[in-house]
């Protein structure tokens, strides 16, 4: 009796154990080890509270980005600075408008720039690179040609010259970025394509009569997604950064708007009159986020690497 009880507790056991096995996904083991990264996950903490900050700030502000405080634009090295008592949490500019709200309103358009814009070369990298992956041949020539020939041009200069001919609003900065963002993405998805158009799971599909359109979408697309979220992960800090340069030149987004580039520019310019608060806030925020934005795109790498699965 007790060799068949053993025999039961054994076979329960390894019934439990498959079935555990079987339980397991990849993504699930990703996720377990970009929860175990410790770093990723601070920063992904930090920026959270980045995130709170402008979705909350607003309701403790006691001045509007807009507003403009005429009783200290007259003495902003004097009475300009960060202050409790006359609500200016952060100090003011050199005209006297509240940094702590203009700082809000940086902070959200340069993470939305760099959001959107990465969500844009996501959507038309990914297709365009599936598209010219898959079809191979002279489609795949042509369309990769295409791509040389743009990655050529300086994607800066491209940049520069789209909000000259088309303004300076945001819809046509995100439509900027968008335009230069995609063709890394698209490169990258078009050699993942082409080492798995080949692979069994795919002849057998094609075999058992499924179209070429859904063999893009159901087959290669899931399988590419580590690699695409990893990309797109280090590419909003890359978004932040061409946004940020252009805001420096004077050529980002037009007042009252604003962004962290432009208030790091500001401050820039009145660091001589000895306002140096109008620099260390907007640099404090834009350093925090790229910092975050790299350590996390860093964890997604370690945690969907295929070779540590």
């Amino acid at each position: 009796m007790f060799g068949r009880s053993e025999k039961s507790v054994a076979l329960a056991e390894g019934v439990a154990a498959s079935a555990e096995v079987r339980g397991r996904s990849l993504w699930r083991d990703a996720r377990e080890r970009f929860v175990r990264n410790r770093a990723a996950m601070v920063c992904l903490a930090v920026l959270g509270l980045i995130v709170l900050f402008c979705i909350l700030g607003p309701l403790f502000a006691v001045w509007s980005n807009e507003e403009i405080d005429w009783v200290i634009m007259g003495d902003v090295r004097g009475s300009g600075g960060p202050s409790l008592e006359t609500g200016h949490f952060f100090g003011v500019d050199e005209l006297g408008r509240d940094l702590y709200s203009r700082t809000i309103q940086a902070t959200t358009t340069s993470l939305l720039v760099g959001l959107i814009g990465a969500s844009m070369a996501l959507v038309v990298g990914t297709i365009y690179g599936l598209v010219s992956g898959y079809l191979g041949g002279r489609v795949d020539a042509a369309m990769m040609r295409v791509v040389d020939i743009l990655l050529a041009i300086p994607l800066t200069l491209v940049i520069i010259l789209i909000l000259v001919i088309a303004g300076r609003s945001f819809i046509v900065l995100f439509l900027a970025l968008g335009a230069v963002s995609w063709l890394s993405m698209a490169r990258i998805v078009r050699g993942q394509t082409l080492a798995l158009k080949g692979r069994e799971f795919i002849e057998a599909a094609r075999a058992g009569g499924v179209g070429e359109v859904k063999i893009m979408a159901r087959h290669i697309l899931p399988n590419l997604l580590g690699v695409v979220i990893v990309y797109a992960s280090l590419l909003v800090p890359e978004m932040i950064l061409a946004e940020s340069f252009i805001s420096f030149l004077g050529l980002g987004i037009s007042e009252p708007n604003t962004s962290l580039g432009s208030l790091i520019a500001e401050g820039a310019g009145t660091m001589a009159y000895g306002t140096i608060w109008q620099l260390l806030f907007p640099l404090f925020f834009y350093v925090t986020i790229i910092i975050t934005m790299f350590f996390i795109g860093d964890g997604l790498r370690d945690a969907l690497d295929p070779k540590d699965r």
